[in-house]
């Protein structure tokens, strides 16, 4: 497994994941980004910051169903 990429913004994150199906639900003055997919379902939440810390982002990931590999790919 790869290691996790350093530096990527909430807003990054956010196109990456509604490459693989993931779509914009809310957002309360600029601070968290709501992030849905349907089909499996699955719900995240992501911060709108301009560097997002490893474990977050880790944690993210994990709720997405997706690898590291993965994340690589769709950035």
């Amino acid at each position: 497994m790869s290691k996790l990429p350093r530096g990527l913004s909430g807003r990054e994150v956010r196109r990456a994941l509604e490459r693989v199906g993931f779509y914009f639900v809310r957002q309360r003055r600029s601070s968290h980004m709501i992030l849905r997919r349907d089909h499996p379902f699955a719900q995240v939440s992501v911060p709108d910051h301009k560097s997002l810390d490893t474990g977050t982002l880790a944690h993210i990931l994990d709720g997405a169903g997706l690898t590291v590999d993965e994340l690589r790919k769709l950035l």
